[in-house]
C-alpha cells in the first residue's frame, strides 16, 4: 500500500492484535469470569428473577428504556464522527503538513493520510452497527419482559415462567455484550488518532487504552462493588480487596454452556 511502511504496518499489526487479544480475555477467555461484564451479566438475570416476582414492572420498561436511550446516543454519535472524518478527507494535505510539523513525526504522505481516515470511518462503522444490534436487542428484550408471565401465573406453572425469564435474560446480557462492543471500539478509536502523529504514538496509545479498559474491567472499585455486597468501608476505594486473589463471580453469569 501506498505509503505505509514497515513501521507503520508494525503499529498496526500492534494495535489490532491489541485490540484482538482484549477482546478475547475480556468475553472469551478464562479470565472473562474475573471480570466486571462477567459480574454484570450475573446482575442481569438476577433482575429477571426479581422481575418475575413484581407485579408492577413499570420500573423494568424504565430501565430498559433508559438503556435504549443511551445505546442510541452513541449510535448517532458514531454517525456524526463518519461524517467529519469524510469531512477530513477534504483537508489531508492540511493534516498532512500539521503531522510533519512535529518534531517527532517524519514527513507524511496525503495518501498514507486518507487511508488513515478511511480505517477510522471503519472503526466508527463497526461501532455503528455493534450499537444499531444492541438497540434492537434491547427492543426484543422488552418484548421478552412483556412475554414473562404474571407472579400468579409463574407459581401456577414455575417451568414455563423460568423458561421466559431465561430468554429474556440471555436477550440482555446478548443486547450488552454487542453495546459494549461497540463502546470498545470507540475508545480504541482514540488510540487510533495516535497514528495521525505517528506509529510509535499509535503503538504508545494502544497500551495505554488496554491498560486503562483492563484496570476498570478486572481491578476497579465498580469490579469490586458488583462482585462482592456492594459495601465498600469508609476511606477504601476497593481497590484493596480486588488487589487480592480473585474469586470467580459465579458459573450462572455464562451465556451460553
Amino acid at each position: 500500500m501506498a505509503g505505509l511502511d514497515l513501521l507503520d504496518a508494525l503499529a498496526l499489526v500492534v494495535y489490532l492484535g491489541g485490540w484482538t487479544t482484549y477482546n478475547w480475555i475480556t468475553d472469551s477467555s478464562p479470565f472473562a469470569r474475573y471480570g466486571l461484564s462477567f459480574a454484570m451479566n450475573l446482575q442481569r438475570r438476577r433482575w429477571m428473577q426479581v422481575l418475575l416476582r413484581r407485579d408492577l414492572r413499570m420500573i423494568d420498561t424504565a430501565i430498559l428504556s433508559g438503556l435504549q436511550q443511551g445505546t442510541g446516543f452513541y449510535a448517532s454519535a458514531c454517525i456524526f464522527a463518519i461524517g467529519g472524518c469524510f469531512a477530513l478527507l477534504g483537508a489531508t494535505d492540511r493534516i498532512a503538513s500539521i503531522a510533519a510539523d512535529l518534531s517527532f513525526a517524519g514527513p507524511v504522505e496525503r495518501r498514507l493520510v486518507e487511508v488513515k481516515l478511511l480505517g477510522l470511518v471503519a472503526i466508527f462503522s463497526f461501532a455503528f452497527f455493534k450499537f444499531g444490534w444492541a438497540y434492537r436487542l434491547f427492543n426484543y428484550c422488552s418484548i421478552l419482559i412483556g412475554a414473562i408471565p404474571s407472579r400468579a401465573e409463574a407459581e401456577r406453572d414455575p417451568a414455563t415462567a423460568q423458561a421466559a425469564v431465561r430468554r429474556a435474560a440471555t436477550m440482555n446480557q446478548l443486547a450488552a455484550l454487542n453495546f459494549n462492543a461497540g463502546l470498545r471500539a470507540v475508545f480504541f478509536a482514540l488510540a487510533y488518532l495516535g497514528w495521525f502523529v505517528g506509529p510509535y504514538v499509535l503503538m504508545l496509545m494502544t497500551v495505554l487504552v488496554i491498560a486503562i479498559l483492563g484496570n476498570r474491567q478486572f481491578f476497579s472499585a465498580a469490579r469490586y462493588a458488583v462482585g462482592t455486597d456492594g459495601a465498600l468501608e469508609p476511606g477504601r476505594t476497593g481497590k484493596e480487596a480486588v488487589d487480592a486473589p480473585a474469586h470467580p463471580v459465579g458459573e450462572e453469569t455464562q451465556i451460553f454452556p
